[in-house]
């Protein structure tokens, strides 16, 4: 934790970034309890709660191929900057989702709030590695997942208990005041990094990339290893769940956002006390730790309290799955294509979430009980470890 703390204080750009960052990826997150509060409340079949999911992640994917050729040719602070004037405008446009014949408005706000939140994301990527010394930046990257991480999960969390309280309406207006202080702060964020501007045709560069990739084959096994952690896109099989088990014993958002909260307890302290222990050759003990975890929440789905543990369990990996693997991406790419290659990291990781999403959709409405597919799941991550010992000894990876 003093790590995570002298990293701030002594990086003003990195602690006014990382406000920011926690600002709008709280905004990110937050409407997505009184999302699916909304489709519960419509009666909508699982097929659609798992297509809502899919979206939130599918959105990423479409633009990740142009995203990183265009933050390599325009200066970061503008292109954030418009990126959250897009989630500002996307948001506030959900109070006008009523009824299940508004589902067409639904989909397409979900779809340019997350592309732009994806854009935003990668983005700021981007920038640590210019911003922060080599041996700051795996404190930067656990520091930047916690973030995400906490916003994600506890943005959930916070948004069910306002939906409870105050209704769906007053928590997407919220969600896009949140926005409005982002921008804010980071118009007067004097931001004075290295940009070369690469005059370059997106096409082309797209092309570079791709040769740059089949000549570095190591970056692209590890955005692969990164891509498991999509299996941990769990939106909509606690939405599901909620709706199985858990409906009849609390209110719906009440119930998403506890689910959300104490997963949070799990991704802030996870890496807290194992980011010192971390090293390319434990990393697959994550792996293991991860589908372990995924294994006892299967086992103890039913209960909810117990639930609500297993959730905490869920979480103590991800974090520092993702940003290991994150960083072991940084490390291991030339700085001219770090906009490009974080973008096709970030699409794969992405197309994994949506996959996963999918899955468990497509999976419980054929009659797969939702501890199954939580099992297979947890398989998924004995896979990923299995890959990684293997690219571990047959790739130079730094």
């Amino acid at each position: 934790m003093n790590d995570y703390i002298t990293l701030l204080k002594t990086t003003p750009i990195f602690r006014q970034l990382s406000l920011i960052q926690l600002i709008s990826y709280f905004g990110a997150w937050f409407s997505n309890v009184a999302i699916y509060t909304l489709l519960l409340n419509f009666g909508v079949p699982d097929e659609t709660i798992a297509f809502t999911a899919v979206i939130h992640f599918l959105a990423g994917v479409v633009q990740a191929p142009f995203s990183g050729a265009i933050i390599d040719s325009m200066k970061p602070k503008r292109l954030m900057l418009s990126l959250i004037a897009t989630e500002i405008i996307a948001t506030s446009s959900l109070i006008f989702v009523d009824s299940i014949d508004d589902l067409w408005l639904l989909y397409t706000l979900i779809f340019i709030k997350m592309a732009a939140a994806s854009f935003y994301f990668t983005t700021e990527m981007t920038l640590l590695p210019k911003i922060l010394e080599k041996e700051k930046l795996l404190k930067a990257n656990e520091l930047h997942s916690i973030i995400w991480s906490l916003s994600y999960t506890l943005g959930m969390a916070l948004s069910g208990f306002v939906v409870y309280s105050l209704g769906v309406t007053t928590a997407f207006i919220l969600d896009a005041l949140m926005f409005v202080v982002a921008f804010v702060l980071l118009f007067n964020l004097t931001l004075d990094v290295e940009f070369i501007k690469i005059e370059e045709s997106i096409v082309t560069m797209m092309k570079d990339s791709i040769s740059y990739l089949k000549k570095t084959p190591q970056a692209f096994h590890i955005m692969l290893i990164h891509a498991f952690v999509g299996l941990t896109a769990f939106d909509a099989l606690v939405a599901l769940m909620v709706g199985e088990y858990y409906s009849s014993i609390i209110a719906t958002s009440l119930a998403l956002g506890l689910l959300h909260s104490f997963r949070a307890i799990g991704l802030i302290f996870g890496p807290i006390i194992i980011g010192d222990w971390i090293d390319n050759k434990r990393l697959v003990y994550i792996f293991i730790g991860q589908a372990l975890s995924l294994w006892l929440w299967a086992f103890l789905m039913e209960n909810f309290y117990l639930s609500l543990f297993a959730s905490i369990m869920v979480g103590f990996f991800t974090t520092t799955l993702w940003s290991y693997t994150y960083t072991l991406l940084q490390q291991n790419i030339d700085k001219k294509y770090y906009g490009r290659i974080i973008a096709y990291n970030d699409m794969l990781f992405l197309s994994s979430a949506a996959f996963t999403s999918f899955m468990i959709g497509f999976l419980a409405s054929n009659g797969f009980s939702l501890e199954s597919i939580t099992t297979i799941m947890g398989f998924g991550f004995i896979v990923g470890g299995v890959y990684y010992k293997w690219v571990l000894k047959t790739q130079n990876i730094k």
